[in-house]
């Protein structure tokens, strides 16, 4: 499935090397994504929703992709920017295995990597939209970073996008710890994902959960989680709000 970015009208005066491939506004859209070490590796989770403005379009759109040996990425954010850093990231690789040197790229240099990639397109007004998060494991070490569309970024034991940065990161602070099990590292963000859900119009209760450790990468099956809604906030959240609604 490829999605198209908005792209600026074809000038037939100047030809085709002066069209603008600029994505000018995010079309087709996923939400959060969120992720943790455990003791093994790095677990990953991301709903399969891909929002066409506010309307959920797509629900099989899969966010989190191998990349290379030793990394996961997930991504948030415009669809076919992601797919454009996926094409980025296999000629990247492409590259390192043609070395035939016995080493390969690990989780902290693919990050290196797409925070420079971000950061020069940030610079050229014409950034990939999108929220990246980066997770891996090498020669025993766990790696974990986030970059932004403008490049910021950070390497945690925990991270999130989007909605998931305001409403998830609060629950990892407080739950999160270096010897989770990977049980006990699922509960956790299905935890997440749950909050997401009854919070996050753009979520869809379809996700999956990618783990990688040093023998290597699954990601789950898609599947649902199970919901309640009879709290009494949900009943009439409106009640008592100001304002013509």
């Amino acid at each position: 499935m490829n999605f198209m970015a908005s792209k600026q009208p074809e000038n037939s005066l100047l030809g085709p090397e002066s069209d603008s491939q600029r994505t000018l506004y995010p079309y087709v859209t996923g939400t959060s994504v969120v992720a943790l070490k455990y003791k093994d590796g790095i677990l990953m989770a991301a709903d399969m929703g891909g929002s066409y403005g506010s309307t959920l379009r797509y629900k099989n759109v899969e966010r989190m992709k191998a990349i290379g040996k030793h990394s996961l990425l997930g991504a948030s954010g415009e669809i076919s920017d992601f797919q454009e850093i996926l094409r980025y990231l296999d000629e990247l690789i492409l590259y390192d295995n043609m070395w035939d040197d016995g080493n390969s790229l690990g989780p902290k240099e693919v990050h290196n990597y797409l925070t420079r990639v971000m950061y020069n397109r940030r610079n050229k007004f014409n950034p990939l939209w999108n929220s990246l998060v980066l997770g891996g494991i090498k020669n025993g070490q766990k790696y974990l970073g986030t970059v932004s569309m403008i490049g910021v970024n950070f390497e945690d034991n925990h991270v999130a996008t989007g909605f998931g940065n305001h409403l998830a990161r609060p629950i990892l602070r407080q739950e999160w710890h270096e010897n989770l099990s990977f049980e006990d590292g699922v509960r956790l963000l299905e935890k997440c994902m749950r909050v997401l859900l009854y919070r996050d119009r753009s979520a869809i209760n379809k996700l999956q959960i990618a783990k990688i450790t040093e023998e290597g990468m699954t990601i789950s099956q898609p599947y649902s989680l199970k919901t309640y809604w009879e709290f009494s906030a949900f009943e009439n959240p409106t009640q008592g709000a100001v304002g013509s609604w």
